[in-house]
């Protein structure tokens, strides 16, 4: 604070970030050292969950102080979608593990607004989202499953770089193959076309040029008018563009719209000449920037739920506003969870008891 008045800067509220309440005595002292009256000195109490904050600083009469310093007007805030959402997160109605897979798992807030959004759809779901962070680097097929463990949706994240690029597909194929709820975004989304180019289309070396520039099936390839740049600063395709989807498809279901707009950061996109031979294999092409085309939204056929998106959908997503893409695959997960849970149930031996004489153990298998 004596830093800020050096250069004068004098603040007109002190927000101190604590582990419990402050009293009046104590804020009445730092007031005293910073120059500010007590009620300008308010707790920034470490909270639970960070969509409490809004009702924390309420309480501390932060939003009536910026109105009175402002010399403005307004109404009473309205709260009680803040109060419905806390009591949302405070009291879910179940629990999702989530496995996030990818290459920056020692930093998990390399993936924050990702994070976010799993926890928004969850809400919207009236579950916690428990994201199980995975690092790519180490799987392979033969430690995919175990790694991954029993999680009830897989995420695969955007991202530059070849590392950590074969664990990632070995990831989405195990999504694939055992019917896991699965989301790919940018990189994650040209991954799961190469999965698909691989191992259903057979086109073992299939690959995106990014990685291998002498694949003989590059399914993913950098972006005409990126293939003259030179200088990479701020050149990429950036911002938000149309998109056209496709009825009957997961996307459709989720936007409940024809025409989308999302926000992108890529250099690479789907390579058409591939895409009628990946759709006669089952690969669904179910979104379409009509500017190019280019393919945005790839889904795979007999699966509960699997999409794939070019674009950054977490960038549009609000706690109160859950982005349709999230909401959606937390549903399937959900719904995958208790398929699980049922057929494990089934599975279960039983035994008689004095309560139920009548339940028969079931044999095990030999």
């Amino acid at each position: 604070m004596g830093k800020l008045r050096e250069i004068g800067i004098q603040p007109n509220i002190l927000l101190c970030r604590t582990s419990q309440p402050l009293d009046m005595e104590l804020k009445s002292k730092i007031g005293l050292f910073c120059n500010l009256s007590t009620d300008c000195v308010m707790t920034a109490e470490d909270v639970p969950s960070i969509y409490e904050v809004p009702l924390r600083l309420h309480e501390e009469g932060i939003d009536e102080k910026i109105v009175e310093l402002l010399n403005i007007w307004t109404r009473k805030p309205e709260l009680q979608h803040w109060h419905d959402l806390i009591k949302t997160v405070q009291n879910p109605e179940g629990e999702l593990n989530i496995a996030m897979v990818g290459k920056y798992v020692d930093l998990t807030d390399a993936y924050k607004s990702l994070n976010e959004a799993l926890t928004h759809g969850g809400i919207a779901n009236k579950h916690k989202v428990n994201l199980k962070f995975i690092d790519s680097e180490p799987l392979n097929k033969d430690n995919v499953a175990e790694a991954i463990g029993q999680v009830d949706g897989i995420v695969i994240p955007g991202g530059f770089g070849d590392r950590g690029i074969e664990g990632k597909i070995q990831a989405i194929r195990h999504a694939r193959e055992n019917k896991i709820p699965f989301l790919g975004i940018c990189l994650g989304m040209q991954l799961a076309v190469v999965e698909f180019a691989r191992h259903v289309a057979g086109w073992t070396d299939a690959n995106s040029t990014e990685f291998d520039q002498n694949t003989n099936y590059p399914v993913i390839d950098l972006m005409e008018d990126q293939k003259k740049v030179m200088m990479k600063g701020a050149t990429m395709r950036l911002g938000a563009y149309p998109c056209t989807l496709e009825k009957g498809t997961f996307a459709m279901a989720a936007y409940e719209h024809t025409n989308i707009s999302e926000r992108h950061r890529h250099r690479f996109e789907f390579n058409n000449f591939f895409q009628k031979q990946l759709e006669e294999k089952g690969l669904v092409i179910s979104g379409v920037c009509p500017e190019g085309p280019l393919v945005e939204i790839i889904e795979i056929k007999e699966h509960p739920w699997f999409l794939g998106c070019q674009f950054h959908p977490e960038f549009r997503s609000r706690p109160h506003e859950p982005q349709p893409l999230f909401s959606h695959f937390i549903s399937a997960a959900i719904a995958y969870r208790s398929q699980q849970n049922w057929r494990q149930s089934k599975s279960e031996p039983t035994e008689v008891t004095a309560e139920n004489p009548t339940v028969v153990k079931k044999k095990e298998s030999v």
